[in-house]
């Protein structure tokens, strides 16, 4: 999945639509609601490359492992 799936990715990844609704909003990501906040937006405009620098900037300089879909020091 790519941008502009944020909530069908997270329940994915969770393997259940509860509590994939349930983390987005813990997250911040969408509202209690249902509706998309201003982080949940901006989130699900990025790849997955930009969500997991985005998730480990800790202000060292990392690459991105598209097979792990994480992030290494360099």
């Amino acid at each position: 999945m790519g941008t502009g799936e944020l909530i069908p990715r997270l329940i994915a990844q969770v393997g259940d639509a509860n509590l994939g609704m349930s983390l987005a909003v813990k997250n911040g990501f969408i509202t209690p609601q249902g509706g998309v906040t201003a982080l949940g937006a901006q989130r699900n405009a990025m790849t997955a490359e930009q969500r997991a620098l985005d998730r480990d900037n800790d202000g060292r300089l990392r690459t991105y492992d598209p097979l792990t879909n994480r992030t290494k020091l360099t």
